[in-house]
């Protein structure tokens, strides 16, 4: 069957909407300027999101930057603490050294070179430094370097630390020095 020259079906039992001279051929073409418009779209998406991105590689660069400098000002003004508390001994021995010089007394001298050395430590103290205690406690390779081993004096002693020749030291709990010491065999 044909109306004004078209086939009512396309072989496919659909109508023919294009052979029709009266009918409107342009709703297929909506179709197509929809799928531009969503192309675009997600064309500026993607440069939105390319643009997020690129900013936030930038701000963690940046953040990496900053914390690294920070942290070396960190030391470098810890450090100065310790020197700043540490000036009060300093300026304590050179009066001791002016003092060694016309001193007659040699307690004097004594009673002067322990006071210094009790600030120097009381100081270290304040700032954490904490000594090793090593003498007579069994010897660990973590915490002691042997320098020698020789004859346990009595049998409780062997594999213990009989004498500290260099004291060990914790600053704020954590090991900083090992201390160097003689064990019993």
């Amino acid at each position: 069957m044909q109306t004004n020259g078209q086939d009512t079906e396309n072989g496919k039992g659909m109508p023919d909407i294009n052979a029709d001279e009266n009918m409107s051929g342009t709703t297929h073409l909506n179709d197509a300027l929809a799928d531009e418009s969503e192309l675009d779209k997600k064309q500026q998406e993607l440069n939105e999101m390319r643009d997020k991105y690129l900013r936030l590689v930038a701000e963690f660069d940046n953040f990496k930057k900053r914390t690294a400098k920070e942290r070396i000002e960190l030391m470098q003004t810890a450090n100065k603490e310790v020197i700043i508390s540490l000036l009060d001994v300093l300026d304590d021995s050179e009066r001791a050294t002016k003092q060694i010089e016309n001193a007659a007394d040699v307690n004097a001298v004594k009673d002067g070179v322990a006071l210094v050395f009790n600030k120097l430590k009381s100081t270290l103290q304040a700032k954490g430094l904490k000594p090793m205690e090593s003498l007579h406690t069994e010897f660990n390779p973590d915490l002691h370097d042997a320098i020698t081993e020789i004859p346990a004096p009595s049998e409780e002693l062997k594999g213990k630390v009989i004498d500290d020749m260099q004291k060990g030291y914790y600053l704020n709990d954590k090991l900083i020095r090992h201390a160097k010491v003689i064990v019993g065999k």
